[in-house]
């Protein structure tokens, strides 16, 4: 205690902890215990009362130790709790079948989040499907030919060649009335038969279907070679022969308003002229049936 009567700090910066101010004097006093007391023996032993600590300097330092190392134990286990939340350190107590099972888990949950995601839909203005730049179109199916049924008593053969001379006409842009009186008269001159002739074996050389022994008279139409119609191998094709009679049915003037039978023999010069008319029906019915 200093001589102002202020209690000393013992502890302070400016203090000794070796005084010993609370320590009672050796020395019996006569006077009243709070007499023979000192002023600063009762302070320091109430100061001691209120706080053990600070009558020990030995053990409030070692507390001060002790609380400051028990923060640094707390601050480093919140500092690993943190590391291992992010990942940085494994936890060595977590055994290793513990820590298989969860990349299991964490994997199975994957593949289920994989598959429960709905599939991609195409946009609608994408194209599902680009078309590839070699390939090519589908070429269309060739429409069935229409298949001729023989009419007017006409066997296949028959039928056959007046389609002839229907498309060689139609080739020509011949109309239709020029069409039945082609066909009238090659049913006169040879039946709607190809002939060749026994007088000239070269017409026996190119397809035929009969032989006639009228002169040199070849063909459908019994056009001779001699009288300038055409080469023994053009008058042989039903093709070339239609056409040869037709070129001059039309250079008859008014041939169209012509009676069949007159129109055919201007064309033809035939011994029989009326022979031709009979036919005309029969024609009509034949150019019908393939004009369909």
């Amino acid at each position: 205690m200093r001589d102002d009567g202020t209690l000393d700090d013992q502890y302070g910066l400016d203090g000794s902890a070796d005084r010993s101010d609370d320590t009672p004097s050796t020395v019996q006093s006569t006077a009243s215990p709070a007499a023979s007391t000192p002023r600063g023996s009762l302070r320091t032993r109430f100061n001691a009362l209120l706080n053990p600590l600070a009558a020990r300097p030995g053990r409030t330092k070692m507390a001060v130790a002790t609380g400051a190392v028990c923060c640094l134990g707390l601050v480093g286990g919140f500092s690993q709790i943190g590391a291992r939340a992010a990942g940085d350190t494994p936890n060595p107590a977590v055994p290793a079948e513990a820590a298989q099972r969860a990349a299991v888990d964490a994997a199975s949950r994957d593949l289920d989040r994989e598959s429960a995601a709905p599939a991609a839909t195409p946009s609608a203005a994408t194209p599902s499907a680009t078309p590839s730049a070699t390939a090519k179109p589908k070429p269309k199916p060739k429409p069935t030919p229409r298949r001729i049924v023989p009419v007017a008593g006409l066997d296949q053969t028959q039928m056959n060649n007046a389609k002839k001379i229907v498309q060689a006409g139609r080739e020509m842009g011949v109309p239709r009335r020029g069409l039945v009186i082609a066909v009238a008269t090659a049913m006169q001159e040879s039946t709607l038969l190809n002939y060749a002739s026994g007088v000239l074996p070269e017409s026996q050389n190119y397809p035929h279907q009969a032989i006639g022994w009228d002169h040199d008279s070849v063909g459908l139409f019994q056009q001779r070679p001699s009288s300038g119609w055409g080469t023994v191998e053009e008058l042989m094709d039903p093709e070339y022969a239609t056409k040869a009679f037709l070129s001059a049915l039309e250079e008859i003037p008014g041939w169209q308003d012509l009676p069949l039978t007159v129109a055919a023999q201007a064309v033809q010069v035939s011994a029989f002229p009326d022979a031709y008319a009979q036919h005309e029906w029969r024609a009509n019915a034949v150019v019908k049936e393939i004009l369909g």
